[in-house]
């Protein structure tokens, strides 16, 4: 199974939300599709070398209504020398309504490049069209401490998990977030696919970790599949259905 169809990323509007690799699969999924959109509704950092053009502009609609090179991003603002940001959830349904968009890639929620997270009363901005939703977390977060260095929002894990602040987190606590209703799952739209990624599973040990953190997913959420992989590669290294 190739990473397109892993991830049932071949819709109109797939969103990425969680921690420890939603960039690095938003990139990865548009240099596989024929026409694809990269945006977002919360800040994102700059990444024009990662796709073929950049539009910043209120108007994405009538940006994509003449783009011609593939992928491409669109942006309202820069906000800074390092970030855009994003649109509100309404006009990334109406870039996903118009005809020349393929899939519309979007990330909605941030991070702060942490390994795994817990949404806050704001998160995500998922739109209520969104096809596909792909929640994102690191199996190399296993066996380190519930930390603010580690996690984003660590208390908000804690109260999904039970585990108290600086309790060493596993893979059973890894698959609570992911598989929560206001963790992975929050805001996630009745008609959505849910593709639970577990990324950074780079040897066997971290394959092993990543399908216990699949079993832990099962057992508390009813999702096809749970995927495995190395998005720097990118590589799919097991699916877990």
């Amino acid at each position: 199974m190739n990473l397109v169809e892993a991830l049932s990323a071949d819709t109109e509007l797939v969103c990425v939300v969680g921690a420890g690799g939603k960039k690095t699969t938003l990139y990865a999924l548009a240099t596989r599709l024929d026409r694809a959109v990269v945006t977002a509704t919360v800040r994102i950092p700059i990444f024009d070398d990662r796709v073929a053009d950049v539009r910043v502009t209120r108007d994405p609609v009538g940006a994509l209504r003449t783009a011609d090179r593939w992928p491409l991003g669109l942006v309202p603002e820069r906000e800074r020398d390092d970030r855009y940001l994003g649109y509100d959830r309404e006009t990334v349904t109406a870039i996903r309504a118009t005809k020349e968009a393929g899939t519309v890639l979007a990330k909605a929620d941030g991070a702060r490049t942490r390994l795994l997270k817990a949404p806050d009363d704001r998160e995500p901005q998922v739109p209520a069209t969104a096809d596909t939703v792909i929640p994102v977390a690191s199996a190399k977060v296993v066996g380190k401490p519930l930390a603010p260095e580690h996690v984003h929002r660590p208390d908000r894990v804690a109260d999904l998990t039970g585990l108290d602040l600086g309790d060493t987190i596993g893979p059973t606590d890894v698959g609570t977030v992911l598989a929560h209703r206001l963790g992975g799952r929050k805001r996630v739209p009745s008609t959505a696919t849910v593709v639970p990624l577990v990324n950074m599973v780079d040897d066997e040990e971290l394959a092993g970790t990543g399908r216990e953190i699949a079993a832990a997913v099962h057992d508390r959420a009813d999702v096809a599949r749970v995927v495995l992989g190395r998005m720097n590669e990118p590589t799919v290294v097991d699916v877990v259905e």
